[in-house]
């Protein structure tokens, strides 16, 4: 057996993935690296390794991704519904969706990239997700393409999780930024309770803007209770015309984490 050759793995991938491909070149083609085609006397890797495969995936990725955003959060503001897209369409996020699908195993690779570990690489596994919804939407359209993403990229991820919600917004960045723009002090934050046992505690956080704005939220850590004071506070400002207000004093220009 020739390094990176898997008799039968296709047909593996075709019952992980839930689609039986029509043209199972399609599949064989994304899963062959460029290293791989090279090797191959006589062929032309642009239409034998998965690069161009890669660059369609992209884009059918993307597309796929940012319609179930819009039907999932349909009253959400754009910049929530960026940050979520660029989550999920990342290298990292694809990463884990190739280790779930044992996808590795499956490669067609060259020798030096198998001695180098290419199997365990992670833009190159990230690329091989990107070709392999291609090859699925080339061979089935957009329906079996769909189901691909929203079972194994968008199925993975609780996009309604509080954590990933704060990992993904900075309210308290873009209160600083507002605050400057506006020749406010920088906000503060205060703790104001605790309560519950040390494993499930709960964080009551005031944000404080200068004399005028106050945001007060609650959260399983400080940080998450900050961003929602920080967020209740930018909603305030997001109808208040103001520019400013009266000469800050020392206490209002000092910022607490």
């Amino acid at each position: 057996m020739s390094a990176g050759s898997h008799p039968g793995a296709p047909a593996e991938l075709e019952l992980v993935i839930g689609h039986r491909f029509q043209d199972s070149e399609l599949l064989i083609r994304a899963l062959t690296h460029k290293s791989r085609a090279h090797e191959e006397p006589g062929v032309s890797s642009a239409d034998s390794d998965n690069e161009q495969l890669e660059f369609l995936g992209d884009s059918v990725l993307g597309f796929v991704v940012s319609d179930c955003l819009v039907r999932l959060f349909p009253e959400a503001p754009e910049g929530r519904l960026s940050k979520l897209k660029s989550h999920l369409v990342s290298a990292t996020r694809l990463f884990e969706v190739a280790k779930e699908l044992e996808l590795g195993r499956h490669l067609l690779l060259g020798r030096g990239e198998e001695m180098s570990g290419g199997r365990s690489k992670r833009a190159l596994l990230a690329d091989a997700v990107e070709a392999l919804i291609a090859a699925v939407y080339l061979d089935g359209g957009i329906d079996p393409a769909r189901q691909l993403i929203e079972q194994w990229v968008l199925g993975g991820t609780d996009l309604t999780d509080e954590t990933l919600i704060i990992q993904l917004s900075d309210h308290k960045s873009d209160l600083q930024e507002e605050a400057q723009a506006r020749k406010l002090p920088l906000p503060r934050y205060v703790i104001i309770h605790e309560q519950g046992p040390e494993h499930a505690k709960v964080f009551t956080v005031e944000a404080r803007l200068g004399k005028r704005w106050t945001g007060r939220a609650q959260g399983q850590s400080k940080k998450s209770a900050g961003q929602k004071a920080a967020k209740a506070i930018l909603d305030q400002l997001a109808t208040d015309p103001a520019e400013a207000e009266d000469e800050p004093s020392a206490d209002d220009a000092l910022a607490v984490e």
